[in-house]
């Protein structure tokens, strides 16, 4: 809440499709949680995919009625470039109205700038890793595997994106990051901690719930990686992991998603194991979840793995790299590595295998912390992260006031 015990006026400009795949389900659950946490939320979407809540005022920026701009045909950089124009028209005519801008990455430059010159605090979120850094450290993997990226893969280095999305760091009022790891890679590239805004992402806890009945303790251990199957989400690291450990004599090691094809090809003597299955793409990863007793995730590079927040909703255990989210705590509700190491990660594969009371207390360790992490729980943390970016440059203003009438 605002001065007053006011709603926060809320501005949450979106480039995409908000509420299709990815992150434009988390942007999408994100004004839903902050719906649901008492925001009062104005929303320009590029285009609106999914209905919201009755609450949210939606004016989508690259559509009218059934009219849409095709994104393929005029090219994604330049429609979200027409989208930041929209926006900053928009916020120009209605200051008075906004106490807060929420930006997402390549629609934001004149946005933010127009947010600055107007006094309003304008945040820009995160939802990955530094730029650069994701593009070096996933550039250095592919050429240790010898998989080469097609030119149009999200983590191919591309100068112009890197370009626009560090104008848009340096222009805005505050980074919103989702995981430590996320405020990590942009500390190590100089960023002052303060110029940093941590908060979270969250599960639909209405979709992602436990089995009515857990599943039995006796037979082989059922893994389920899902995602993205490409070289940074580190399927590589937990095939090799897996296929070290005894656990995959009796057990199943699930597959659920599209994979990149040279890096299937590269995989391939490691799919073909008869413990392993390649589910392809799926819509029915809950379910999959509530039959799995263990989620691998051991990525090399993340911003925040909701299918780890999801896992646990499931009473799935994460078994995740430390670039993951630090809401998996080691042997509280999940068992970290580092990223890359493999020797532990088979470890922790067998460990489980071995030890089902173990697996048991992880499990319980997910449902007892699940409540804390779904989307509405999200929401209320991302009001607070913006009560104190008003905060901050309600302070600024009035020092810039106050040096002013010094002069």
């Amino acid at each position: 809440m605002s001065g007053g015990n006011k709603p926060v006026r809320v501005l949450y400009s979106f480039p995409h499709k908000l509420g299709a795949g990815r992150i434009c389900y988390t942007a999408w659950q994100q004004v839903a949680g902050l719906a649901a946490a008492g925001a009062n939320l104005l929303v320009f979407p590029g285009v609106l995919h999914r209905p919201l809540p009755g609450n949210v005022v939606v004016q989508p920026t690259l559509a009218r009625g059934r009219w849409r701009i095709p994104y393929k045909l005029v090219g994604t950089m330049r429609a979200c470039a027409l989208h930041d124009w929209v926006v900053a028209r928009r916020l120009e005519r209605m200051a008075s109205q906004i106490d807060v801008v929420h930006t997402w990455p390549l629609g934001a430059l004149h946005t933010l700038r127009t947010a600055a010159r107007l006094g309003i605090p304008a945040v820009l979120e995160r939802p990955n890793a530094h730029t650069r850094f994701a593009y070096q450290v996933v550039q250095e993997e592919c050429a240790r595997l010898g998989v080469r990226l097609p030119p149009d893969h999200e983590h191919a280095w591309k100068p112009a994106v890197l370009s626009r999305e560090e104008e848009e760091y340096r222009q805005a009022q505050r980074l919103l990051c989702p995981s430590d790891f996320v405020m990590q890679t942009f500390l190590r590239q100089g960023f002052p901690r303060e110029h940093l805004l941590h908060h979270e992402y969250g599960f639909d806890e209405t979709t992602f719930y436990p089995p009515a009945v857990p599943r039995a303790m006796d037979r082989g251990l059922t893994v389920l990686f899902a995602g993205v199957c490409a070289v940074r989400k580190g399927l590589h690291y937990a095939l090799e992991a897996w296929l070290r450990s005894p656990a995959h004599r009796e057990g199943a090691f699930l597959i659920a998603g599209e994979f990149l094809p040279a890096y299937a090809r590269k995989l391939a003597y490691q799919l073909s194991d008869r413990s392993v299955r390649v589910l392809g793409d799926r819509n029915d990863l809950p379910e999959l979840m509530r039959q799995s007793d263990v989620l691998v995730l051991p990525s090399i590079e993340e911003g925040f793995g909701l299918v780890c927040a999801e896992a646990m909703g499931c009473g799935c255990v994460p078994l995740v790299s430390d670039a993951c989210t630090e809401i998996c705590i080691h042997m509280r509700n999940a068992l970290v590595h580092n990223v890359g190491d493999v020797e532990t990660l088979s470890r922790q594969l067998t460990m489980l295998h071995e030890d089902r009371e173990l697996l048991q207390r992880l499990r319980e360790g997910c449902l007892r912390a699940a409540p804390q992490h779904t989307w509405t729980a999200a929401g209320r943390k991302l009001l607070q992260t913006y009560e104190q970016a008003i905060e901050e440059k309600t302070n600024e203003n009035a020092d810039f006031q106050a040096l002013q009438m010094c002069a």
